[in-house]
């Protein structure tokens, strides 16, 4: 069940995911929240740094592994403007990670991709279901992925 504090912590997301919008990124963000408190928070940045492994989901979980216990990092929730990509589902699991709750589904993502005529990604769009092993994962939340829907239409007007 989404809550009013799950809508809070994804419509951040969504800032973030408008500010690597702005920075000439992707349009992702994503929070690590662990205790009811921000613990970490990043945006896109493949294009900004020239690497095309640095979505934030990606970065949360190397920064989890750095700064948190094993038992913190099953106990955190992560928050994204879109559900996580394979590599950053992988990455979720090998390091630990409990919920996830994420604004935009990868269905709705390959369905907006293709009506604005963007390129095929070079991997498989899965949902994280199909990555991870008993994954905790709630979304898509309607209202929030029309906002993450527009981010994406601007980004490919742009």
């Amino acid at each position: 069940m989404i809550t009013p504090q799950d809508r809070l912590h994804l419509s951040r997301c969504i800032e973030l995911a408008s500010e690597a919008l702005d920075a000439g990124d992707a349009p992702f963000g994503s929070l690590l929240v662990l205790d009811d408190e921000v613990r970490f928070e990043e945006r896109n940045r493949i294009n900004s740094d020239d690497d095309a492994t640095l979505h934030p989901e990606f970065e949360i979980a190397r920064w989890a592994a750095a700064h948190l216990t094993e038992e913190e990092r099953a106990r955190a929730v992560v928050y994204t403007s879109g559900e996580h990509c394979p590599m950053c589902a992988a990455a979720h699991g090998w390091v630990g990670l409990g919920r996830i709750v994420y604004a935009s589904s990868t269905r709705q993502l390959v369905a907006w991709l293709k009506e604005l005529g963007a390129p095929e990604n070079p991997v498989q769009a899965l949902p994280i279901t199909d990555i991870l092993k008993g994954a905790q994962v709630e979304g898509p939340v309607e209202g929030l992925d029309e906002k993450v829907r527009q981010l994406h239409v601007r980004s490919w007007e742009e």
